[in-house]
């Protein structure tokens, strides 16, 4: 667990802790079951990964002065303007390994941003706009934080709809153990159509 005693250690933490539960529920999965769209919307767990990599790279990067060190490797906003989705799919040449590993390095350069800043430091979001108020690193870690548990929960779901894989954390389902799902699910179904 983080130092409670030091903000930046415990913010570090759950940012890290997201980071590998999102790369965790790829575990396993070839090329195709990776990329294939799982939702109306076209979402995919290694969608999942593009976008949250490009939005870290984003966040810790222009927002505080910083450019990637292979920008090229990351989706420019102008692709965004052309394609809004382009951050959310891997194109044919980009493979689920090296978007992994992608990650990776997108998640070492925000945590150099991380160390050498203070808490407090100013920044500023280019593409919010102008008249977007100054923020802070610790309001961008936050933000972050928040941005990827949520599309955590979202892998979540795709993960276990596609082969039944569940699981808070690599080793802590945070599930009861032998449980009867289907007479749970049975369960809650006869509960809900009593709403009929």
């Amino acid at each position: 667990m983080a130092d409670k005693d030091d903000p930046k250690t415990a913010l570090r933490h759950y940012l890290q802790a997201c980071r590998d539960d999102l790369i965790w529920k790829l575990d396993g999965l070839g090329e195709r079951d990776a990329r294939l769209p799982r939702t109306p919307t076209g979402t995919s767990l290694l969608g999942i990964i593009k976008h949250c990599l490009n939005v870290e790279a984003g966040y810790f990067g222009p927002t505080f002065g910083r450019e990637f060190p292979t920008p090229e490797d990351l989706v420019p906003l102008a692709a965004q303007e052309e394609d809004p989705q382009a951050d959310w799919y891997a194109r044919e040449d980009e493979t689920k390994d090296g978007l992994i590993d992608l990650y990776r390095r997108v998640g070492a350069f925000a945590d150099e941003t991380i160390a050498q800043l203070p808490l407090d430091a100013p920044g500023r979001v280019p593409w919010w706009g102008p008249d977007a108020p100054d923020v802070t690193l610790h309001e961008i870690i936050v933000r972050v934080v928040y941005d990827l548990a949520r599309h955590a929960g979202q892998a979540d779901i795709l993960r276990e709809q596609h082969d039944g894989a569940v699981g808070w954390q690599r080793g802590n389902t945070s599930l009861p153990r032998d449980h009867d799902w289907p007479a749970y699910v049975a369960k809650l179904t006869g509960l809900a159509d009593r709403f009929r």
